[in-house]
């Protein structure tokens, strides 16, 4: 990961002020947070759905808050999970919280210079570390949360450098130093503009951005309504027969 692509992290809020920001006028929100996004991913395996992602993108006090739970939609174990990431106004980690059904717990949290993971399972007698050394501005895509890969689709979005306009833009690919909280693994990956592609999104063909996401041992092909916010709307991933999509 450049020190060009470690700072440039940091302008994911200014991406949702400009690009993606919409008030979100809810009786349960705190006052002054907006809302970015919020909705529902359901996650198919060969055709048949698995798994249902709910999420929600907020700013507060200057800060970014991203939370999703994950629920099994099928199979006789039920389990959950959820997960929340909070982010300053310039990109630097706050903390990042996950848990399972499972009793299974983690925080991530900055320290100086590196990133210390601390995970709990119901059988140990004190969390154990993980460290990563990299930047607080280093992004987080968790296991199974797509919406952290939404986030990252928008900040790439918006640095990349680019030549043209409408049907014709061209953007350069951009390589990240990414955290998975889950593996406790950090890992390199990229992201490149594709172009605008016809899709099917159940059942009705759209015009959409697609993006790639790489990394060593996988490809990922998103799909992003850039007339509506930018929106997340299809991930396609080959290797494992599986599509999400926007509910």
């Amino acid at each position: 990961m450049t020190l060009m692509a470690r700072m440039r992290w940091g302008t994911v809020v200014v991406l949702a002020s400009a690009a993606v920001l919409y008030a979100g006028d809810k009786k349960d929100k705190p006052a002054g947070a907006k809302q970015i996004d919020s909705g529902s991913f359901g996650v198919f395996v060969k055709g048949q759905r698995v798994v249902t992602e709910t999420f929600s993108i907020e700013q507060l006090n200057g800060n970014t808050i991203i939370k999703a739970l994950l629920k099994q939609t099928s199979g006789a174990d039920q389990t959950s999970q959820k997960s929340s990431l909070e982010i300053t106004a310039s990109g630097e980690l706050i903390r990042y919280e996950w848990s399972a059904s499972s009793g299974d717990s983690l925080v991530l949290l900055p320290d100086n210079e590196i990133l210390v993971e601390k995970i709990t399972t119901p059988s140990s007698a004190k969390p154990v570390e993980q460290r990563f050394i990299l930047p607080g501005v280093s992004p987080i895509l968790d296991n199974n949360f797509f919406v952290h890969r939404e986030v990252l689709a928008w900040h790439y979005l918006a640095v990349a450098p680019c030549n043209g306009e409408g049907s014709s833009r061209q953007c350069q690919p951009l390589d990240f130093g990414a955290v998975v909280p889950q593996s406790r693994v950090s890992m390199p990956v990229r992201l490149e503009l594709v172009g605008r592609e016809k899709v099917l999104i159940r059942g009705t063909e759209r015009e959409l951005l697609r993006l790639n996401l790489k990394g060593d041992e996988f490809t990922w092909a998103l799909w992003l309504d850039d007339k509506d916010q930018f929106k997340l709307m299809r991930v396609l991933i080959p290797d494992d027969n599986t599509e999400v999509v926007r509910d």
